[in-house]
């Protein structure tokens, strides 16, 4: 069992370093930024994700980390993977981000370039600014807080920065699985999500899962005139829109046959004119579900249409469609097995053919919801010093997406604590364009960090 410590440094002394250190951690985001680490060669070219691994790599060799490697992994992505012991008997504490991006995609909905950091009313833009170069940096500037003291490391220090996560290949759980010694921690950091505001500290507790399918739809052994025909000729494309469209009800619930949706959320609440604001929600336009937004995003599944394949408006036809397919992404919550929920999904949308239609339904990877252990002297010592660091009260979250590796980790470790934070709140946008971040969430968490470890030591 870990014991907190009282924390021997003052909090102020721990701050005053971190922000002496922001200009370079400004600099070293700019750096990562410019490199194009998308995990797929089809998108950017493999030397920039090496780049940005050999980077990483020796940043934390810098930062103190002695041992660190790089650890090709089954999907051909490369794992910084370090090591620095800790005082005989102090606890391990392994520090996980990824330093992989998403796709700018159009660069024309960015103000600026996607692959130069740019600093617009005292925000940080580009691509991976917070998702997930933005933890990167942040770690780094709490292991150089400590350092800074000129004592040796509090605790034993594991590091750990994924290649491929945002791809999600599947090569650091594979790894984990292969090689578990080299994450063996008694807590595991996973910055890889965000507080529900700026300056609000908050713990992730609860991960939604994803049960991913393609259906496709046939009626027709090919096109036909839509004059000639239309009207008895079943038409593949509205047979599936009326199937997508049993997959709601009039407000907006997911209603998917043998799918509990009625859960609730009991941590934090998210304002409904906050959750608007953040999500771009247009004048007039209600939000959908009949519960809370908190029981809507973080407790209860969620279906979205991702992708329809079907003739584009420019260029169609007067023709009745005889096959059309889409892409569904079932979200999944904590306590709900992903597996029979792609099962139910497949189910429904078979049931709700019309018209003796042809369904196909094509399954994709699944991933496990997690709920995170919230008892331990790991969550205790980083509740307060998220408390101290920011000065506020700690709030309990969920989150929609999707984190396998914790899954991973869980069953390898199953002793170990596992908590969730990072960079990445509502306002940072990622995945989108202008993602950035607030350098004020790197500054303050790498402090929160840096007690943690030094309370735990």
């Amino acid at each position: 069992m870990l014991e907190v410590a009282v924390v021997v440094q003052k909090s102020d002394e721990i701050r005053a370093r971190v922000r002496e250190l922001m200009p370079t951690a400004r600099d070293e985001l700019a750096a990562l930024v410019a490199l194009r680490s998308i995990a797929d060669p089809r998108q950017a070219p493999p030397e920039q994700c090496a780049a940005a691994a050999n980077w990483v790599a020796d940043a934390f060799r810098a930062a103190g980390i002695g041992h660190v490697e790089l650890i090709g992994t089954s999907d051909g992505s490369r794992a910084v993977v370090g090591h620095q012991p800790g005082p005989e008997g102090a606890p391990t504490v392994l520090l996980y981000s990824h330093y992989d991006v998403q796709p700018a995609g159009d660069e024309a909905l960015w103000a600026t370039p996607p692959f130069e950091l740019t600093e617009r009313e005292g925000r940080w833009y580009g691509r991976g600014a917070a998702d997930c170069k933005g933890n990167v940096v942040m770690h780094l500037l709490a292991l150089r807080a400590l350092a800074g003291a000129g004592e040796p490391l509090p605790v034993g220090i594991r590091i750990v920065s994924e290649g491929s996560e945002e791809m999600g290949g599947g090569g650091l759980e594979d790894l984990v699985e292969q090689r578990p010694e080299l994450f063996a921690a008694d807590v595991v950091v996973i910055a890889d999500t965000g507080n529900v505001a700026v300056g609000r500290p908050t713990l992730t507790t609860s991960l939604r899962g994803i049960a991913n399918v393609v259906v496709h739809v046939e009626t027709l052994a090919g096109e036909l005139h839509s004059g000639m025909y239309g009207g008895s000729a079943p038409d593949a494309l509205a047979a599936l829109v009326q199937m997508l469209s049993t997959l709601r009800d009039h407000g907006g619930n997911t209603v998917v046959d043998g799918l509990d949706t009625a859960q609730d959320w009991d941590g934090v609440d998210y304002p409904e004119d906050q959750f608007r604001a953040d999500a771009g929600v247009l004048d007039g336009v209600r939000l959908t579900g009949s519960g809370s937004v908190a029981d809507a995003v973080w407790a209860r599944p969620a279906l979205t249409i991702l992708g329809i394949d079907a003739p584009p408006v420019v260029g169609s036809a007067a023709a009745i469609q005889p096959r059309a397919s889409a892409r569904l992404n079932l979200r999944v919550p904590a306590g709900m097995d992903p597996h029979k929920a792609q099962d139910a999904l497949i189910a429904h949308l078979e049931k709700a053919a019309p018209w003796g239609a042809h369904v196909t339904v094509e399954r994709e990877a699944v991933g496990s919801p997690f709920r995170a252990k919230t008892s331990g002297p790991g969550y205790t010592a980083l509740t307060s010093a998220l408390a101290e660091a920011f000065g506020a009260d700690v709030a309990v979250a969920g989150q929609g997406g999707t984190i396998p590796l914790c899954n991973t980790l869980a069953g390898q470790l199953p002793d170990a604590e596992i908590v969730l934070m990072g960079v990445e709140e509502p306002r940072a946008l990622i995945h989108a364009p202008n993602e950035s971040v607030d350098p004020s969430e790197i500054e303050n968490l790498a402090v929160a960090e840096a007690l943690f470890l030094q309370g735990l030591g």
